[in-house]
Formats: structure tokens, C-alpha cells, sequence
């Protein structure tokens, strides 16, 4: 477990607007961006992995969530974290 709360950890220190972030929409889509590749590369290896499919479109239906309520707050937040997480947005 070590290894997940040092990335975790490292995500957490790149998108943080503040010393004490730990909550914002940012951090919290570029913690389940880093999940849903980790995911979608378990899933290339094992495609019979129903449990593990199951739990990445949840991650995916969470993460998009966060990315509407981002851009109803602020836009520029919304670019900015859609560029950092290399997500698909509208101009």
C-alpha cells in the first residue's frame, strides 16, 4: 500500500491550489484520472474482469460529474484541468 499513497501523495502535490488541499474538483479528478488508467490498463490484460470494468465506469460516471460541476463554477479551472489531465473538452 505504500506505493499507492506515494502516487497518490505526488498527484495530490501537483494539482493542489493550497497547502492543505486535499478536496477540490481538481485533485479529485486527477486522483481518479491516474485510477481510470491504471484500470483501463488492467483491463487490456484482463477483459473477463466484470468487477474491475464495473468499478471503472463508476470512476469514469464520477469523474465526469466533477468535470460538469468544474466548468458550471469556473471555465478557466475547467481548461486548465482538462489540458493537466489530458481530458477531451469544450471550447
Amino acid at each position: 500500500m505504500p506505493k499507492v499513497n506515494a502516487l497518490k501523495s505526488k498527484i495530490i502535490s501537483k494539482h493542489q491550489i493550497h497547502e492543505t488541499d486535499t478536496g477540490t474538483p481538481e485533485v479529485q479528478i486527477a486522483i481518479l484520472t491516474e485510477s481510470i488508467l491504471q484500470l483501463t490498463e488492467h483491463l487490456k490484460i484482463n477483459p473477463k474482469d466484470f468487477s474491475s470494468r464495473r468499478g471503472l465506469l463508476k470512476k469514469v460516471g464520477k469523474r465526469k460529474s466533477l468535470l460538469r460541476y468544474l466548468s458550471s463554477i469556473s471555465q478557466a479551472r475547467y481548461k486548465k484541468t482538462a489540458l493537466a489531465n489530458n481530458l477531451k473538452y469544450n471550447h
